[in-house]
């Protein structure tokens, strides 16, 4: 039996001069606007202020660990850590869930008191920083709509931020509602709501990032089409010991062997190896360690 083996580094090209400044630019924006929106919040007694506001604050958290988790992917590779620090990509993502779900949980404790016992608001304070809220939150998730593809932080980034912006609609909404009808429970009723639509929010990032920190194949990627684009190749007769993971939240690795069906020269089999690496880019794959075997034959009969 005959091995080659192949170990191939392509990184995953992300412009991080320009993420940079993107996360800079919203890290500054939304901290400015929690600020404001805490002050406004306790000025006029508003649960829908203030949770929005504390949420709007884990934002920030999450936009500084996102920014630091896109640093770690620039540090290379060493001795102890053979794929540098990217792992930590992953974590960070996960630790960004678990976040929004400790803050859910204080704004959904708060929601319930202030239901059953209402407090008056103001409401024209609520209906114009809500109102400047809108503005800042889509600004910000502008900012990484074109980038969102590329990394599972700045995904994740993205997806807050344009669901902080509809809750600042929300928080309009029931300044607008009380101002008519001085129905206080509003105020904690869409509260609840901001609670429930960030949970459905975040609740894939979470579910991505766990399994992502479990070495689970990514979601974008079917091992049956690595086989069905292995089984392409004339010269492979058959593909084993599959092994897909993420090492980053923007980039994947793959091991696998590859029975050949007859021996054949060692050109040929780097060769063979380097087109089958292409197709695994393609599919999203960008480090692959390939080994080579024949398949063993006796008579007429191959194993």
């Amino acid at each position: 039996m005959v091995h080659a083996h192949d170990h191939s580094h392509h990184h995953h090209t992300v412009d991080f001069k320009h993420i940079n400044r993107l996360f800079i630019i919203g890290i500054v924006l939304n901290f400015v606007f929690v600020l404001v929106e805490f002050g406004a919040g306790f000025l006029s007694n508003s649960l829908a202020l203030l949770s929005d506001a504390g949420h709007n604050l884990s934002d920030v958290a999450i936009l500084a660990l996102a920014l630091g988790a896109l640093k770690l992917l620039t540090f290379k590779a060493n001795e102890k850590y053979t794929y540098g620090y990217r792992k930590a990509s992953i974590l960070i993502s996960l630790l960004n869930a678990i976040i929004l779900l400790i803050a859910v949980g204080g704004i959904g404790y708060e929601s319930i008191y202030r239901f059953i016992s209402p407090q008056p608001v103001r409401s024209d304070v609520i209906i114009w920083v809500a109102s400047i809220g809108i503005v800042i939150n889509s600004l910000s998730a502008l900012l990484f709509f074109r980038n969102k593809e590329e990394d599972l932080n700045i995904k994740g980034a993205y997806l807050h931020l344009l669901v902080d912006a509809l809750v600042s609609v929300g928080v309009v909404v029931s300044g607008v509602i009380i101002s008519y009808t001085q129905w206080n429970w509003i105020d904690p009723l869409i509260s609840f709501i901001i609670m429930v639509i960030i949970v459905m929010s975040m609740w894939n990032l979470l579910r991505d990032s766990l399994s992502l920190s479990m070495d689970a194949v990514p979601k974008n990627i079917e091992i049956e089409a690595v086989r069905k684009v292995a089984l392409e190749f004339p010269e492979i007769k058959e593909i084993h010991h599959i092994h897909i993971w993420a090492i980053s939240t923007a980039e994947n690795a793959l091991t696998a062997h590859l029975v050949l069906k007859e021996p054949i020269s060692y050109d040929a089999v780097a060769t063979l190896r380097n087109t089958f690496k292409q197709q695994l880019r393609l599919l999203g794959i960008q480090h692959a360690t390939i080994e080579t075997e024949i398949a063993m034959c006796s008579d007429d009969h191959c194993d």
